[in-house]
This record gives C-alpha cells, sequence and structure tokens, in this order.
C-alpha cells in the first residue's frame, strides 16, 4: 500500500511536468519560430519479488516477478517540424523552407563555408523578423540587418550584413542574396550584396537548448552547427521573403494531451486516496 502511494505521487509529478509542457505550448501558439515540446515518461524501478527460474527435467520455466515502483520523466523533446508560413508583405520577414536556422549575435573571428562556428557568441531561431538599424556609429554610412533585440543578423562568412543608407527597394532572393536599388545612379543602379544569409544546420537540432527569446544555442549533444549557403548541396533550406514562420502548436492535439494528462493526474490522485482508506481500515481494527 506504500509503494502504491509512492507510484502515484511520482504519476501527480510526472503528469504537473506534463501540464507545464503543455501549457508553454499553447502560450506560445503564436510566436514565430516557435518549436513545440513533449514529454515522454518511461517507468520507475521494479522491485524484484522473485527471480526468474530456467526449465529442470520435468519442470517448466518460471517467468520472474517484480513489481513496479511509479514513473519517471524519459525526456522533454523539442519538435523541430516546420510551422506554417504567414504571408506579411514585409521585405525582411524572412521564413526558412527546409531545416536551417538563421545566425544572430557576434561576428566570429574564424569559420568559413561550411565549417563549425569558432569566436564571438552566436545563437540560431527561425524567427525571421529582421530589421535594419541605424548604423553603428555616427555619421555611418551603412546600416546593418538584425533581429528585434539588436542581435546581428550573420551571413554565411559568419559576419554582420551591411547596406548603404541611401539604399531604396531592398529585396531578397531565395539562395538569401541581399540585392538593392542605388537610386542616386542614371538610370539607377541595382546592386547584388556579395554577402549572403547565412543558414546554421545540426546533425541533432532536437538537442539544441532553448534560451528564450525565440533563440537557441548549441549544447554538448546538438553537433557543430555547419554554416552554408540557403540552397546548396548541404540542404539548409530556402530563404523566403515577405513571410514568416509560425508556430508549429496544434491546438487540438494540445487540448487533447490537456485532458489526458488531466485525467491521469485525478487517476494517480485516486490510488492516493484508496490507499489511504485502506491505511485507515488497518488502523481501525484495533479499537
Amino acid at each position: 500500500m506504500l509503494r502504491s502511494m509512492y507510484s502515484g505521487i511520482s504519476g501527480l509529478k510526472n503528469f504537473q511536468t506534463k501540464l507545464d509542457v503543455i501549457g508553454n505550448n499553447i502560450a506560445n501558439v503564436n510566436t514565430y519560430g516557435f518549436k513545440k515540446g513533449r514529454v515522454v515518461f518511461k517507468d520507475l524501478y521494479s522491485q524484484q519479488v522473485s527471480l526468474a527460474g530456467a526449465p529442470v527435467g520435468e519442470r517448466g520455466g518460471v517467468n520472474p516477478k517484480q513489481v513496479g515502483l511509479g514513473s519517471q520523466l524519459g525526456a522533454i523533446d523539442t519538435i523541430h517540424a516546420p510551422g506554417s508560413t504567414q504571408f506579411t508583405g514585409n521585405t525582411l520577414d524572412l521564413a526558412i523552407e527546409g531545416d536551417g536556422l538563421f545566425i544572430v549575435g557576434t561576428p566570429a573571428t574564424s569559420g568559413q563555408g561550411v565549417k563549425p562556428i569558432t569566436g564571438g557568441e552566436q545563437f540560431y531561431t527561425r524567427a525571421g523578423n529582421f530589421y535594419l538599424d541605424a548604423g553603428a556609429t555616427e555619421g555611418a554610412t551603412e546600416a546593418s540587418l538584425v533581429d528585434g533585440e539588436g542581435r546581428y543578423v550573420l551571413d554565411n562568412e559568419l559576419q554582420k550584413i551591411t547596406v548603404p543608407l541611401t539604399a531604396t527597394s531592398l529585396s531578397v532572393s531565395q539562395n538569401g542574396t541581399v540585392s538593392y536599388v542605388v537610386a542616386e545612379t542614371t538610370p539607377p543602379t541595382t546592386v547584388k550584396l556579395q554577402q549572403v544569409i547565412g543558414l546554421a544546420k545540426f546533425n541533432n537540432p532536437g538537442g539544441l537548448e532553448k534560451v528564450g527569446g525565440n533563440l537557441y544555442k548549441a549544447s554538448a549533444n546538438s553537433g557543430d552547427p555547419l554554416v552554408g549557403n540557403p540552397i546548396g548541396k548541404d540542404g539548409h533550406g530556402a530563404v523566403k521573403s515577405g513571410s514568416l514562420e509560425m508556430s508549429n502548436v496544434d491546438l487540438s492535439e494540445e487540448f487533447t494531451e490537456m485532458i489526458v494528462a488531466q485525467r491521469g493526474f485525478q487517476a494517480n490522485t485516486r490510488i492516493i486516496t484508496t490507499s489511504d482508506e485502506i491505511l485507515q481500515e488497518l488502523v481501525n481494527l484495533k479499537r
């Protein structure tokens, strides 16, 4: 009976964690680039009542007898399935059609092409709502492409992307090339930057660590980030200008999981109350 009470307590704790993850998913249903979480349970230890026995002579074998001692968290996964794409019409709103992630942060001191990033501090995101700043210094002639928190958007050489302040008609192609029109010339001249928006790819994107603000950072189990062009042999993906990737949270699925978690929580409370009633009966045997 005491074992059943502790098993019920372990179930309560686990289902509370599951509800926490579901609540976070629902709270971020409209967060650009958000990837939902998923809770996986596994059983806890089992107490050995008797060992298995091999067949001997005319007597058959005997299976082991074990009593389970509850459940525990197996994993909290991040599901990197793509979300739907929402058209915004804003040139610097970028979505990725593929597995890559945008790179934001401090320009790297080394690292070129499809190589691990070294130097600087980089984060990774699927939220592509980017802007041009006013220039790094007073009297600056160039503006940098940044995210909503002012972090630099890095190219495939891991350097910040800059555009002249006089540029007009900015555009971004599927391969990530930034182009603009120089209106000062006659006729106006279209200029393609040598810089290409870089995308990072990981062997195990599920191993990325969430740090808040739609950002991820590499972990010991994500693998090294490989940087490449949006469209290339490494399959990082294509850039879609004028659109943003929505959250991949499915509300119908989350509400269903919430109901299952709620019923599981209630069932585990019933285990505790039933065990308590039996203990009460034992206490009342001697009167």
